[in-house]
Order: C-alpha cells, then structure tokens, then sequence
C-alpha cells in the first residue's frame, strides 16, 4: 500500500484476532443476507459495544456499510457519538465516508483485514488518517487475519460471476 504515514501504523495487540474473528461473523451474516460480506465491530475496554454488517443493498441506504451499521450501535449503546476511547475492527479497509465518520466519531484505534485496492481510504487509494490538515488522527493496524478475510470477499464474488 502507498501513502502510509509509518508512524500511524501500529503492530497487532492480544486481542485483534479475537475481535476480526467477531467481524469476520458480521460478514458471514452480511453474507447470508445477500450483501457484500463485510463486517465491523467497536470495542471498549475489552467489550463489543457495537457490530454490524454491510446492509445497503437491503436497506437502501449507500451510507448502510458496516462501519457505519457499529458506529451507529455504539454511539447508541455508549450514549455518545464520540467514541474516543474505542477501537473499531472491520474485515475491509474502510472507504473515504467510513474512515470520516470514524474520524468524527474521534475512534482511537482502527483495525482492518483486507485491503481495499480500488476505494480504500487508509493506504490502498488515500490515507485520510495521516493526511494532516485533519483535526483528529487515530491508530491504524492493517492486515490482521487479511487472508480470512479477503478468501470470504473473494469466495462471494467468485459466486456472484458464477450464477451471472
């Protein structure tokens, strides 16, 4: 990936694998519901305070992507829209609306799985968390489980041509 800033990237911690397993679950039922299998869940002192799943095509909504679906639950669960003291693990490289609304949400730490070549906004096309005109900057760790992950994005997509 390009454009890193080297000093924004982290290496994993204990937990990592134990929460992109919980969004790799969130993709998988993404996944059953017929929509890209991306999952994303936010944590806090060691707990889920929110998940949820790629849902646009069955909600209508394009700003429906995981990341925001556990935004949304954990502003809601934590009573607050800001979520600095939270980490949000999501199996894909977030886009350029989710990685602004993380960086409104004030998240401290993001980790992700795949990269996303063609729209990801933290290395792969743009890196919005080490652009330094921007008020708030987190942590990022990338590539933790990028294999589990990216095989389930591959796997539907080699469906999707299938049946087409």
């Amino acid at each position: 990936m390009r454009d890193r800033d080297s000093s924004a990237f982290r290496e994993t911690v204990p937990d990592d694998d134990t929460f992109m397993l919980a969004a790799l679950e969130q993709a998988r039922a993404a996944q059953e519901a017929g929509e890209v299998p991306v999952g994303a869940v936010v944590v806090r002192d060691g707990m889920i305070v929110g998940a949820g799943f790629n849902a646009p095509i069955s909600g209508h909504d394009p700003s429906a992507h995981a990341e925001m679906q556990a935004l949304r639950a954990a502003g809601n669960a934590l009573g607050n829209y800001r979520l600095p003291d939270c980490t949000l693990y999501v199996t894909l490289e977030p886009c350029a609306m989710c990685v602004g609304a993380m960086l409104h949400a004030r998240i401290a730490r993001l980790v992700f799985g795949a990269a996303d070549p063609k729209t990801g906004a933290c290395g792969s096309v743009v890196n919005l968390f080490a652009e330094p005109r921007l008020n708030h900057h987190a942590t990022v760790t990338a590539g933790v489980m990028a294999e589990e992950c990216g095989a389930l994005l591959r796997g539907f997509f080699a469906a999707k041509r299938v049946k087409a």
